[in-house]
């Protein structure tokens, strides 16, 4: 298992064991993450999956985004820097320990 921290807009945290191969999002859903909304059910066309990947380390380790990923980030007007989508992010071993923010709008 992959040990993933999300972190809420009110600082809560929740560590989760995440399978290699599912998404950040799947991950995050199967926990009851909150914050991570998901309304869409992964595909790409809510942006209410949004998290902030602060550490280069770990996006080094991610795939560039998508011109899906983009436009959806684009209409949510979110200029935080190092914003993803969830469910385009496969977990890998890599990831281990790795943190991640939610922002404020999809505060539970």
């Amino acid at each position: 298992m992959v040990k993933i921290t999300y972190i809420e807009a009110n600082g809560d945290k929740q560590i989760v064991d995440a399978t290699p191969g599912q998404s950040l999002m799947q991950a995050a859903t199967r926990a009851a993450v909150p914050g991570i909304l998901a309304d869409c059910g992964g595909a790409a066309a809510c942006g209410t999956c949004r998290i902030y990947v602060d550490d280069a380390n770990y996006r080094a380790k991610m795939p560039p985004r998508s011109e899906m990923e983009d436009a959806m980030i684009e209409f949510h007007d979110d200029s935080e820097p190092h914003v993803r989508l969830a469910c385009q992010i496969q977990v890998v071993e890599e990831f281990d320990g790795m943190v991640l923010r939610m922002p404020e709008s999809q505060h539970s």
